[in-house]
């Protein structure tokens, strides 16, 4: 491989005026992200501009076999974006530009390096609405969104982030740059290059602008919240509400000692219930505000009938946001009290209470404390590992084996080993538990073909 200031100096005199760090001290923060205690050191962090400029970078890297690593905001749960084999790190950072909403025809045309929440506030000043939200909204970027398939609590109503991508600009690792489909919201011209690169975690091409689809942007909003005394009824009272007439826009389930660890960290109240174990957290949404009050409480004899011991609407907009926080913060709180794995189970959502009684039972025979949540209208359940007083060993060698035990009960019942986090680093060993031969070979094919060198990410779970 070619000397690392070598290829600086190319990178400098192929684009003047590109920003780039290569002191270790300084790129110290583009060696992890969210994920667990990860850390790997980039060789380069270049910042570039455009497509154009990342054309030309991708050409040098290509030439000289240098790996690249595309990184977004950073706030990955599958180490997805760590340069594992010490490569350039190359940050969308400045691609951060909204470049057209466009009212007639609902679209947002944004670059891959803009915010999530900034998409938001930017459309809904026209009355328009992007729905996908994943709990990191207020600093996830588009692209890391795409390059995950990220989903979030509304994806029961409005569906995930694939749902709502018409067109993207990718950069090739040969250095061309397409446009994957059309700005329509029909297309079966071909094969969906669009949706291939959904989900890809930077593997096959570089995303540099996406064209999102809109709808309008919801008026009203009430949440409730209900309080169950164990984990099984509070996972069954989901499919009895999503089996009636009623629609919540998100349902969100929440152990107990996830709540309390919220609340103590961001320092949110929240209506807890002395003898609840878990909450389930309902959403509706609409233009009707009458119509929402009909909706919630049509399902409270529903909730009754699973022995909900508390219902609590939401009195107001700021009530609502505090619960908001408390169930958002659950994941990035965990982490504070201890080293964890979170694994992002999803299961048909008929299996959820099944898969909960599954890991507290795994959890019983290893040892381990579990903290549990997420979009239990998907079947997405978030599954936190705490290591407290575990051993190195334990935690190496043992817990391994009991996320296996629940990975394949996922398999078992229908589900898969991720549902929105991505496989990334920390979930390739796993795969062999959902894919077979004829799958890996289909994806190496399909790697082969868009980056023949194997620049593009290097070291995850497609080598």
């Amino acid at each position: 491989m070619k000397p690392i200031q070598e290829i600086i100096l190319e990178f400098q005199n192929a684009i003047p005026g590109l920003e780039l760090i290569s002191n270790s001290f300084d790129m110290k923060e583009f060696g992890s992200d969210y994920t667990e205690d990860l850390y790997f050191p980039p060789a380069i962090v270049c910042f570039p501009r455009s497509a154009e400029e990342i054309s030309i970078l991708i050409k040098i890297c290509n030439r000289h076999s240098f790996p690249v690593y595309t990184r977004g905001a950073g706030t990955g749960l599958s180490g997805a974006c760590l340069p594992v084999r010490n490569g350039l790190v190359l940050s969308t950072k400045k691609l951060n530009k909204i470049l057209d909403i466009d009212t007639k025809n609902l679209t947002v045309t944004v670059e891959s390096g803009v915010v999530n929440a900034v998409i938001k506030e930017a459309v809904e000043a026209h009355g328009l609405y992007y729905p996908p939200d994943p709990a990191s909204q207020g600093s996830c970027s588009i692209g890391g969104n795409l390059a995950h398939g990220a989903g979030g609590p509304r994806a029961v109503k409005y569906g995930i982030t694939r749902d709502y991508v018409l067109n993207l600009e990718v950069v090739l690792p040969t250095g061309d740059v397409i446009w994957t489909g059309a700005n329509t919201l029909k297309n079966s011209t071909g094969f969906s290059l669009t949706h291939l690169m959904i989900g890809s975690e930077g593997m096959l091409g570089i995303i540099t602008k996406a064209v999102l689809k809109l709808i309008p942007k919801p008026t009203q909003e009430l949440l409730l919240l209900a309080a169950f005394t164990n984990l099984e009824d509070c996972a069954s009272a989901v499919n009895a509400v999503l089996l009636s007439r009623f629609k919540p826009c998100a349902i969100e389930l929440m152990e107990k000692s996830g709540i309390e660890i919220s609340m103590k960290a961001t320092q949110t109240p929240f209506p807890t219930h002395e003898s609840a174990e878990a909450y389930l957290l309902f959403a509706f949404d609409g233009f009707d505000g009458e119509d929402l009050f009909e909706q919630a409480e049509g399902i409270y004899e529903i909730l009754d009938g699973f022995n909900a011991i508390e219902i609590l609407p939401s009195p107001n907009a700021d009530v609502a946001a505090q619960w908001w926080k408390v169930r958002r913060s659950i994941g990035e709180t965990v982490k504070q009290i201890s080293p964890y794995k979170e694994e992002d189970t999803v299961v048909p959502r008929s299996e959820m209470p099944l898969l909960l009684r599954k890991v507290k039972e795994i959890g019983a025979r290893y040892g381990f404390q579990s903290v549990c949540y997420g979009h239990a209208g998907d079947g997405n359940l978030h599954v936190n590992i705490l290591k407290n007083n575990l051993t190195d060993e334990q935690w190496n060698i043992e817990i391994p084996k009991a996320i296996t035990e629940i990975f394949e009960h996922c398999k078992q019942v229908g589900g898969t080993i991720s549902g929105e986090h991505g496989i990334g680093l920390v979930q390739k060993d796993y795969l062999p538990i959902v894919f077979g031969e004829t799958h890996f070979n289909l994806m190496h094919g399909i790697k082969n073909t868009f980056d023949p060198n194997h620049i593009l990410n290097p070291g995850k779970w497609l080598d």
